[in-house]
């Protein structure tokens, strides 16, 4: 059984191996290293960190198991009416890249009802194959179906690498079947390649409130699971030259059990165009939490034709809905100019916009973070700033 042994005798209490420890479980007590079995996970870590040879231990030796029979990247596609969403157009630009380097397929997966539409589309941008599977008790998206179907396609084709965008299905869905798959699962990648040698894939996603990058593999299980928030990737311009094999499946939903039943489905009320689709979003921090400060920020995004966007602290003080918060737990948008309103440049922010083509920062403190990754800088109060452009643009 594996077990970590104390040698108190070579032990001086230096504390080395107990700061090594992510699980707290070794603890000092009276000049002596102390083992807490019920908190240790046997990672090996203390016995590394030991200069005086004071802790031993048997770790238990987990081999990878043969997965040479689990191929191609798959991309879910998500999809109302046969319309897709664009996140998986930008997941199979990435895919592409991934089952380039693995010189294996890309595969396009749609689950829906009516859900083939344009199906050759997926191909045309990067997919070998697209697999649909249509069935009327798809038409609406409920966990216990989509993970059934999900689940019963990946045991038929064993898939090495399965990417499902981040949107509100996605990260329903994603949890629910790798629970039921075994799967390792990785949340919201903003990076995602192969490793040349273990030919496994490397997702890369913030940690710590995005103080830091973190890549996590999956060694011992397949499919390698990971989810990507819509905008992070770009997608491949289409290529009609490029063919590729749609087949349409079926699955028995017999086996599937339902706990929930879908009694009528109400649309949301249209509140104008996406943000993510906009070419020039004006985004607003926490000096534009008031009517004011709102209408200022509207005033100017209607000037110059753009969206109107905001940090995390103008959604949670209720001046603009949730889909208009950018930031690393909100949305990613890439427009050709952003306009950062009073925003300081936290990385978390940073992380939903960093890639706009063009960055226009206005803020009173000259040493903000923003003004580090910004095109144009203007050192000023927003309130003092904004109707002067107003002014000029209407003038031009």
């Amino acid at each position: 059984m594996s077990h970590i042994v104390i040698d108190v005798d070579k032990c001086n209490g230096c504390g080395m191996c107990a700061r090594s420890c992510a699980y707290q479980a070794l603890e000092i007590q009276d000049k002596k290293a102390r083992w807490l079995e019920n908190r240790c996970v046997l990672c090996g870590a203390c016995l590394e960190s030991c200069k005086f040879e004071a802790l031993t231990g048997s770790m238990p030796v987990r081999e990878v198991p043969d997965f040479s029979d689990y191929l191609n990247v798959w991309v879910l596609v998500e999809q109302h009416n046969g319309a897709y969403h664009r996140s998986g157009y930008e997941l199979l630009g990435c895919g592409r890249g991934l089952a380039d380097a693995l010189g294996q397929d890309l595969v396009a997966v749609v689950l829906g009802y009516n859900a083939a539409g344009d199906a050759e589309s997926l191909i045309h941008h990067g997919a070998d194959r697209c697999i649909v599977v249509d069935d009327p008790s798809l038409e609406y998206y409920q966990t216990c179906t989509y993970v059934h179907v999900a689940s019963e396609l990946i045991r038929r084709h064993k898939p090495s690498i399965l990417l499902i965008p981040a949107t509100h299905l996605g990260r329903d869905l994603a949890p629910r079947l790798a629970r039921r798959m075994r799967l390792g699962l990785t949340a919201d990648c903003t990076r995602l390649s192969i490793d040349p040698e273990e030919r496994i894939l490397l997702q890369t996603r913030p940690a710590f409130g995005g103080n830091i990058m973190a890549t996590i593999v999956t060694r011992y299980s397949r499919p390698q699971a990971a989810t990507v928030r819509p905008g992070i990737m770009k997608a491949l311009d289409p290529d009609p030259s490029r063919r590729g094999t749609i087949v349409t499946e079926h699955v028995d939903m017999a086996a599937c059990q339902e706990f929930t039943r879908v009694l009528e489905c109400v649309m949301a009320d249209d509140r104008g165009p996406a943000l993510s689709s906009a070419k020039i979003v004006v985004a607003g921090g926490r000096p534009v939490c008031s009517p004011a400060g709102i209408k200022l920020l509207q005033d100017f995004a209607d000037a110059v034709g753009g969206q109107v966007a905001g940090t995390r602290v103008v959604i949670e003080e209720g001046y603009l809905p949730p889909e208009r918060q950018v930031g690393q737990t909100g949305q990613t948008v890439r427009p050709e100019v952003y306009f950062a309103c009073g925003i300081s440049g936290a990385v978390q922010h940073r992380a939903g916009m960093d890639g706009s083509r063009y960055i226009v920062a206005i803020n009173k403190d000259a040493d903000a973070p923003i003004f580090e990754i910004a095109d144009f800088a203007i050192v000023g109060n927003l309130f003092e700033v904004l109707p002067a452009l107003i002014q000029t643009v209407k003038q031009h």
